[in-house]
């Protein structure tokens, strides 16, 4: 396994996540990047069990890393779903190390899984901030934003093909109530005697036709 080299190839850098640690070299897969380092906290004894903060690293059931110090430049190494390093725990050293498990390109920041338990407790509840989840939310979101529009153009679709249903029914309308058979209109004078010729042909009774007064004086002289 390749080992550290002398000239580190990292820096501390701003993160989406607050800091964060950034190849400054390429770095080789399987390479050691650095070591998680702090005092050692005996699990058995009350005051060391006692201690409580984010940077710790358990061994094993007695022995936890207290990555908490300053000088502990591991500590800066977010947590990523899908990360480009590994932690190589040695228990009987109790020791641990970063490791990359894939090329890591120079400016591209440098992550790890921090583990099931300590995404459920610290990560879980605030949501995890990490390339890969930030990824997902971003499609879900622009799954959620195409949804909204899909439905918004249903409904404005629906809306129109009803006020065009309307239009239709209205101009229907209006034209039974001003139709005009033989150039006249139902409701006028021309329209009644249509009417009233239907009904009489469908009695048998016709009316006679009127016949003007000048006529009948000149027939009786």
């Amino acid at each position: 396994m390749p080992a550290i080299s002398s000239k580190k190839p990292y820096r501390i850098g701003r993160s989406s996540t607050g800091l964060g640690l950034f190849a400054t070299k390429p770095i080789k897969k399987g390479t050691k990047i650095v070591r998680y380092f702090g005092p050692l906290l005996d699990c058995k004894k009350k005051k060391d069990d006692a201690v409580e903060n984010k940077y710790l690293f358990e061994l094993n059931n007695r022995w936890t890393i207290d990555g908490s110090v300053r000088e502990n430049v591991a500590r800066y190494i977010n947590h990523a779903c899908k990360p480009n390093a590994e932690s190589d725990v040695r228990p009987r050293k109790r020791k641990v190390f970063i490791r990359a498990i894939k090329n890591i390109e120079p400016g591209e920041e440098i992550s790890y899984d921090y583990g099931t338990d300590y995404f459920k407790a610290y990560l879980k509840p605030i949501g995890c901030k990490c390339a890969a989840c930030e990824k997902k939310r971003k499609k879900k979101r622009a799954e959620a934003r195409a949804e909204r529009l899909r439905l918004k153009a249903k409904a404005e679709r629906k809306s129109l093909r009803k006020a065009e249903k309307q239009a239709a029914k209205a101009e229907e309308q209006h034209g039974l109530n001003g139709a005009k058979p033989n150039g006249k209109h139902l409701n006028g004078q021309g329209g009644k005697s249509v009417v009233s010729q239907i009904i009489a042909a469908k009695s048998g009774i016709f009316a006679k036709p009127k016949v003007k007064q000048g006529r009948e004086d000149s027939a009786s002289a």
